[in-house]
């Protein structure tokens, strides 16, 4: 395989981290996107020192005018894949739901990997390849209760990915979504603390009784899965696959 460029947004922690470690090894430049630059700059330079290609910038994926301008403040280099992972939750029953924290959840992981996907086609389109990869979850296909706007927006980038692959049918571009059920982040970490508290029940009951409990397989999603199916959706053997929706999910929905 051919090195790329891969921006990952989001990329300083969690499973974008996961994934640019193991990209990385296999020969790609990264590019860590985050909210902070100092941030984005640690991770990178983890990734440095272990003797990889890797560099920092700082973006708000919510704001547009801030994502327009990161092909510019890019440039000379070209992004060849786009991994739209950044995230956050916010769990709570709807009547309680803050307004404003349910606007940012769909604006992060939502309008987010539109302006990203905005700013960057045009040069994919350019030099005839581009990868678009979204970071969706178990529940793009799925309801769990307390998580309105994270089901919404992720359920929102599977409709997304269709309509852009049809657009970008007539060039060798491919927009998918890897939908994994848990992996163990701090992200999930916060969310197993504030069911426990949701629910009055142990953190253990948490992971058991409510994460794992529909899964057949019972445990949480791995990074190197993760990665790996990056690293097929970048191949050029993937060249057709596209609108997909990757599940990962020890069998979930299957029921």
């Amino acid at each position: 395989m051919l090195s790329k460029n891969i921006l990952i947004t989001g990329g300083a922690s969690g499973i974008g981290f996961g994934i640019a470690q193991q990209l990385a090894t296999l020969g790609h430049q990264i590019i860590i996107a985050d909210l902070q630059l100092n941030t984005a700059q640690e991770a990178a330079r983890k990734l440095s020192d272990a003797g990889y290609s890797a560099s920092a910038i700082a973006v708000d994926v919510s704001q547009a005018e801030h994502v327009a301008a990161l092909p510019g403040r890019l440039s000379p280099l070209k992004i060849d894949v786009l991994i739209n992972n950044a995230g956050i939750q916010h769990v709570s029953r709807i009547e309680d739901f803050p307004a404003d924290k349910w606007q940012q959840l769909i604006n992060i992981m939502l309008v987010g990997p539109a302006l990203m996907t905005q700013a960057f086609l045009p040069s994919m389109r350019e030099q005839n390849f581009g990868r678009i990869i979204n970071i969706g979850s178990v529940h793009s296909l799925i309801a769990s209760p307390f998580k309105s706007a994270y089901v919404a927006a992720k359920h929102g980038l599977l409709g997304f990915a269709k309509t852009i692959a049809l657009e970008t049918g007539d060039c060798n571009i491919t927009i998918n979504t890897i939908c994994p059920a848990y992996v163990r982040t701090p992200l999930v970490d916060k969310q197993i603390a504030a069911q426990a508290l949701e629910h009055g029940i142990s953190e253990d009951d948490v992971v058991n009784k409510i994460m794992l409990e529909p899964m057949p397989k019972k445990s949480f999603i791995e990074m190197d899965e993760l990665a790996a199916t990056a690293a097929f959706l970048i191949a050029d053997t993937a060249r057709n696959i596209t609108a997909q929706t990757m599940v990962i999910d020890g069998g979930w929905t299957a029921r």
